[in-house]
C-alpha cells in the first residue's frame, strides 16, 4: 500500500513538472513573437526623410474620398489573417484619374499580384508605388506598357513621368473590397508609412 502511494505521488509530481515546463515553454515563445512584432513594428515606422522643399509632390488620387487602411500591421480585409500593411490606402471612385506623386522613371508593371495592375516610379532614393488600378500590362513594339485605353492611359517601362501626370485610374484588380488606390513608399529599399509625408507636404502648404 506503502508503494503505492510512492508511485502515484511520484507520477503527481512528475505531470506537475511536465504541465509547469510546457506553461513555461508556451510563455516563451509568446514573449518571443510579442518581442519580434515590436521590433519589426519599430522598424517598419522609421522616421521619414525630410526633404528641402515637398513643392513638386502632387497628391496621389483626384476625387479622394476617404484614407480607410492605413501602414501598419492589421487584419486583412479578404484572408482574415494578420500582415503588415506596406501602404495607405486612399479610396476614390471607381475611374478616377492616379498622378505620380514625384517625377520620375518607370522601373516596374505587373497585373498578376494580389497588388493588381500597378505602376513603380523610381525618384532618386525614394520608389513610388500605384496598385488596384485599371487596365493591364502588355507587350508593345517599344516594350512593355500598362494600357488602360477608356482611360487614355498607356505607360511605357522606362519612360520618364513627370510629377502631378495623370499615370492611371482607381480600378479594383487584385486582391480588393472596394474602389481605392494603395499607394506605398520606398526611401532607400524601405517601406515608410505615406500619411507622415502627406503631413509634410501640408505642413510646407499651410
Amino acid at each position: 500500500m506503502f508503494n503505492l502511494i510512492v508511485r502515484i505521488t511520484r507520477s503527481f509530481k512528475s505531470k506537475i513538472y511536465l504541465s509547469g515546463l510546457l506553461i513555461a515553454t508556451l510563455t516563451l515563445i509568446i514573449a518571443h513573437n510579442f518581442i519580434i512584432t515590436k521590433l519589426e513594428a519599430v522598424q517598419a515606422q522609421q522616421a521619414v526623410p525630410i526633404t528641402a522643399s515637398w513643392s513638386q509632390a502632387s497628391f496621389p488620387v483626384e476625387n479622394f474620398q476617404a484614407y480607410t487602411s492605413g501602414f501598419g500591421y492589421r487584419i486583412h480585409p479578404i484572408s482574415g489573417d494578420r500582415r503588415m500593411h506596406q501602404g495607405l490606402d486612399l479610396a476614390a471612385p471607381l475611374g478616377s484619374y492616379v498622378r505620380n506623386w514625384w517625377s520620375g522613371q518607370v522601373v516596374h508593371l505587373s497585373d498578376h499580384t494580389g497588388c493588381g495592375t500597378m505602376i513603380r516610379i523610381k525618384s532618386g532614393n525614394w520608389t513610388h508605388e500605384y496598385c488596384h488600378l485599371m487596365g493591364t500590362v502588355e507587350n508593345t513594339t517599344r516594350g512593355q506598357a500598362l494600357i488602360d485605353r477608356n482611360g487614355g492611359i498607356m505607360l511605357f517601362m522606362g519612360q520618364n513621368i513627370p510629377a502631378g501626370a495623370r499615370i492611371g485610374r482607381v480600378g479594383m484588380t487584385g486582391s480588393t473590397t472596394g474602389p481605392h488606390l494603395h499607394w506605398g513608399l520606398m526611401y532607400n529599399g524601405r517601406y515608410i508609412d505615406p500619411a507622415d509625408v502627406l503631413r509634410q507636404m501640408f505642413a510646407q502648404r499651410i
